[in-house]
């Protein structure tokens, strides 16, 4: 990538993330971030189609980060490995995620990475991609994770994950 482009996809990224830390994704217009990153209109729009479109690209991002660490084989064979390698993740990433998946964006980061695990899982073990015990597993792994993880930040994160994998550790896999 050009530099000159990365420079300003940085620039973007960065005032996003500030005026984000301020207030909700609705209230902020493609004005206030361009005088943030000293950045015509144009050059935004040369970028992005709008501010949701950018906030999506920067959700798509971290999950691809997250889902860099995320190892589909040990999930099948470990089922506790799934909660508790989301829980680092969001532990390593928590002032990040808090402020892009805040208000009506909450829900997108399980989402996003749901359907990562799903897309990935049906790559590498076809014979899964259609087991709906397994879809149901992992919805209720990672969404409950997430809301379990978020709303017991004044437990200690050992704890938090330990108990995570606790849990999943009672589900078992089958290969129907």
């Amino acid at each position: 990538m050009d530099k000159r482009i990365e420079k300003t996809k940085h620039g973007i990224f960065n005032s996003f993330i500030e005026l984000r830390a301020k207030k909700p994704l609705e209230r902020i217009s493609i004005k206030e971030l361009c005088e943030l990153a000293n950045i015509n209109k144009s050059t935004f729009y040369a970028h992005y189609l709008d501010i949701y479109n950018l906030s999506d690209k920067i959700e798509s991002e971290i999950t691809a980060q997250i889902m860099q660490s995320i190892d589909v084989d040990d999930m099948i064979n470990d089922p506790e490995s799934l909660p508790r390698q989301l829980a680092v993740l969001w532990t390593s990433k928590q002032a990040l995620i808090s402020t892009i998946f805040s208000g009506s964006r909450t829900q997108e980061l399980p989402k996003k990475i749901l359907s990562a695990i799903i897309s990935q899982l049906g790559d590498k073990h076809p014979e899964l991609a259609d087991n709906d015990r397994l879809k149901i597993m992992l919805t209720y792994s990672v969404y409950g994770g997430y809301y379990a993880f978020n709303e017991n930040r004044d437990c200690s994160d050992d704890t938090i994950i330990e108990t995570l994998g606790e849990i999943s550790g009672s589900l078992k896999i089958r290969r129907n």
